[in-house]
């Protein structure tokens, strides 16, 4: 079935309101990224202390997005969307205002975490309209929200040239009120919307095994798209000696690869089964990785960014092909339990960059920690899979007879022991 059909098999408006939603959020959460430059200029911050303030947001948005998702399962995406969108005016009025030290920018940079927070609203509004086996597609249509990162990359540093960081803070209010009344209109909720559970139900899932597995490769593949997505422009300024607006540009290329490819990660995980896929691009993404903590030229390192910036936000969306299958009436909280944790890897991966670059002098240390860590990732997966998810409830991929040589699978849901 073709992508556009698979789109029309469920809510196209509130697939759209997920969407844009999760996009200009998403652009918010990271603005300070492509800011931090200005920032570090104005406060004469260290590359240590540059990493922690790109981090910061990622932080707030892991805490944030667990409750985010409970009250996504309680009152619908509906109205918790548009709450989150209101809320977030809070910290960009802040920062436009009143950011003037180092303490008030990382105060602003934890409140932005209710925009990051975004994901555990958008992906279960999108879920919930949409049957299983085109799952991949309506979680990563929706997670291709992510793309906002790239427009905060090329018109942060372009704007700031003109009206100062603050004032870039101020000016996008605009898109998040827009953004708002679109959502308002358009969105719905799902007649598959769960009926509200008691709070200890939901804090129960932090039992369940698997929920901590997927929090760990999807710390791995979010955590590893949205950490560089923040530290890229001061990877690349510090490094290659790039202008702001430059370094801008070259982490919004390597940035579009990850938002781009997300659906089509998702797509994929749907015709061959969301584990293999994973499988190979962990194996892809490490290999990636390892390539640039040789700091090669700027041209090669780029384009290893590139492809490893592909693998990452392909794997975000093979993950959450598969997290449906497994979770599919407590949608609201495990997306906000697996994106915490995504979150959270995110805020670990600038941090360690920029305080091992100012530890040993080189970016190489941190990217080749990452590295590992993502070849890790591709030896636990292979274990969970074979010791358990084959064998009890994961979503199978198998050919069909009689349809075209095209090579096109049918999904088979077992739920056995």
């Amino acid at each position: 079935m073709k992508i556009t059909q698979a789109i029309k098999s469920g809510h196209p408006g509130s697939l759209f309101s997920a969407f844009l939603y999760f996009d200009i959020s998403f652009m918010v959460w990271v603005i300070l990224g492509p800011l931090a430059v200005y920032i570090a200029q104005d406060m004469g911050l260290s590359t240590g202390q540059k990493g922690l303030l790109v981090a910061f947001p990622i932080l707030g948005g892991a805490l944030l997005r667990i409750p985010m998702g409970i009250l996504t399962d309680r009152f619908g995406p509906r109205r918790t969307g548009l709450a989150g969108l209101i809320i977030t005016l809070v910290p960009l009025i802040y920062g436009w205002l009143w950011a003037d030290s180092l303490g008030h920018v990382m105060a602003v940079g934890l409140l932005l975490g209710v925009a990051g927070a975004s994901f555990a609203v958008a992906l279960p509004l999108a879920s919930r309209w949409y049957p299983p086996e085109h799952q991949g597609v309506a979680m990563g249509i929706a997670g291709a929200g992510n793309s906002g990162t790239v427009l905060t990359m090329l018109l942060a540093p372009r704007l700031a040239e003109h009206v100062g960081w603050q004032g870039v803070m101020g000016l996008a209010m605009v898109p998040i009120l827009i953004t708002f009344v679109i959502f308002f209109l358009m969105a719905r909720e799902s007649p598959n919307q769960p009926a509200p559970r008691p709070l200890l139900d939901y804090l129960s899932l932090f039992k369940n095994g698997d929920a901590w597995w997927f929090n760990f490769f999807y710390s791995i593949t979010f955590g590893g798209f949205v950490g560089l997505a923040s530290f890229l422009v001061i990877f690349f300024h510090d490094q290659y000696g790039l202008s702001k607006i430059m370094a801008g540009n070259f982490a919004a290329a390597c940035v579009f690869a990850g938002s781009f490819f997300r659906p089509f990660g998702g797509y994929l995980a749907d015709r061959f089964g969301g584990v293999r896929v994973l499988m190979v691009l962990y194996v892809w993404i490490g290999i990636m990785m390892l390539g640039v903590s040789l700091l090669p030229p700027l041209t090669l390192v780029t384009i290893l960014l590139f492809l490893g910036m592909m693998g990452l936000g392909m794997g975000n969306g093979s993950v959450f092909q598969i997290v449906p299958q497994r979770f599919r009436t407590e949608m609201g909280v495990v997306t906000g339990m697996v994106g915490a944790a995504g979150g959270l890897g995110g805020f670990l991966l600038p941090t360690v960059l920029g305080s091992l670059k100012d530890l040993t002098g080189s970016f190489n240390i941190g990217f080749l920690l990452f590295g590992l860590a993502v070849f890790f990732s591709f030896i636990m997966l292979q274990f969970v899979y074979k010791k358990s998810w084959r064998r009890t409830w994961l979503v199978t991929v198998k050919p069909v007879a009689g349809l075209s040589p095209s090579g096109r699978v049918a999904m088979e849901v077992v739920f056995g022991g």
